[in-house]
């Protein structure tokens, strides 16, 4: 017996499990397509290749191109080569400036041993013919002007040693104690034994506070001439030794 259909309604011919199947999934996969978490990881997969790509271009750029000939050099490395003209002209003025330096110390030993004289000759001659090398010879005009200067100084001085002696004890006297020892040194390479003078530098050198070249002074000018020890008794000069064990020695020891 067939089964009647009901009148006005339709009947749907039923579709196969296999289509229905495939709608369902199509439906999925559109809900996950459109879902936040997808949208996320695709924009880091994005990003992720993006940054890669970067990264690839900047390692192209700066990666260094190889060179098609071993052994040679890139023209950049030429061009920072010195040429000849440039190492000549180094050699010349390394040249130059030791011999100007060598001249510089035979004038300086000249001037050190207070030959001013020869070391103003020296120094002359330095500054003429190493006139390229100006750190050399602005020194040298430094101590061109000091020797010139003692050697005006020297030519202005009395040579009599007395005259030099009398000098000192003026100087001494001011409180110029540094002038007052030069007198005194100067008059004794004339006069190298003379007490009084030995004396009087023991004195200035005391009020210096050079108290061990004042007591070597005091001692030789007391070995020249005991009476002195009188004086040196009293001498407020020599006011600076008294609290020197050698002071008393020298001078109250009984000779």
């Amino acid at each position: 017996m067939s089964d009647t259909v009901t009148k006005g309604t339709k009947r749907s011919s039923p579709r196969p499990a296999s289509a229905k199947a495939a709608a369902r999934e199509r439906k999925v996969a559109n809900r996950r397509s459109q879902s936040p978490t997808s949208k996320g990881r695709a924009n880091k997969a994005n990003k992720k290749a993006t940054s890669t790509a970067r990264k690839g271009a900047k390692a192209a750029k700066t990666a260094k191109p190889k060179m098609k000939h071993a052994g040679k050099r890139t023209q950049a490395v030429r061009a920072k080569k010195p040429t000849l003209v440039q190492t000549t002209k180094t050699r010349s003025a390394l040249s130059a400036e030791a011999a100007a330096l060598r001249a510089f110390e035979r004038a300086h030993r000249e001037f050190a041993r207070g030959r001013f004289a020869e070391a103003r000759d020296l120094f002359r001659a330095l500054i003429e013919r190493h006139a390229s090398v100006p750190e050399v010879t602005a020194r040298a005009r430094t101590y061109l002007a000091i020797a010139e200067a003692r050697l005006h100084k020297d030519n202005n001085l009395p040579r009599d040693p007395d005259a030099l002696y009398d000098r000192g004890v003026i100087e001494l006297n001011r409180g110029r104690y540094s002038v007052a020892q030069e007198m005194f040194e100067r008059a004794l390479k004339r006069q190298p034994e003379a007490a009084h003078i030995h004396y009087g530098l023991a004195a200035t050198r005391a009020r210096l506070g050079s108290i061990s070249s004042a007591l070597e002074a005091l001692e030789r000018a007391l070995n020249l001439q005991p009476s002195l020890r009188v004086r040196a008794q009293q001498d407020q000069d020599l006011a600076p030794l008294r609290n020197e064990p050698d002071f008393e020695r020298l001078v109250f020891a009984s000779r």
